[in-house]
């Protein structure tokens, strides 16, 4: 680990402070380079034109509803669409009328970002968020105890 030093502005160091603080980092060390992993994680999920690249892992929360018409057949044909995005699905009854589904999601992220787009533009979505993580894939031979097999893993 490499020690720096940095100056910045009186209100730049507040505005550190405060975050520091609001999210309970044990220094200001932790929550800056807790900031450039957020820049690192976004420079990895785009190309030079600013568009989504490489592989990811993603949650995309939204809640919607559920008595538009035909809006929950439209997700799920979405959702099977995608089949090979989608890794699990939680559906929460929010009251009467309102859905929060959150949806883990990995692969490309240009894929992924097309999927959120298209779930939460379509009618009757009220708000969406799509969070990116990017990872890569490594397939590796091992045992876990009942003998050697491969199999695919997801590293952050």
């Amino acid at each position: 680990m490499q020690r720096i030093t940095l100056s910045v502005d009186d209100d730049l160091a507040e505005v550190l402070d405060r975050h520091a603080k609001t999210h309970r980092y044990a220094s200001r060390s932790e929550a800056l380079r807790d900031i450039l992993r957020g820049v690192k994680a976004r420079r990895q999920l785009e190309d030079g034109d600013g568009k989504a690249s490489g592989f990811c892992i993603a949650t995309l929360a939204y809640v919607y509803d559920h008595e538009t018409r035909a809006l929950g057949q439209r997700l799920t044909r979405s959702q099977h669409k995608h089949h090979n995005l989608q890794v699990a699905t939680l559906h929460v009854h929010l009251d009467h009328e309102s859905c929060l589904e959150v949806s883990v999601l990995r692969g490309p992220a240009e894929s992924v970002r097309a999927l959120a787009d298209e779930t939460v533009s379509q009618r009757g979505v009220r708000h969406g968020q799509l969070h990116l993580v990017p990872a890569d894939r490594a397939r590796s031979r091992h045992s876990h105890g009942g003998g050697a097999h491969e199999h695919e893993h997801i590293h952050v």
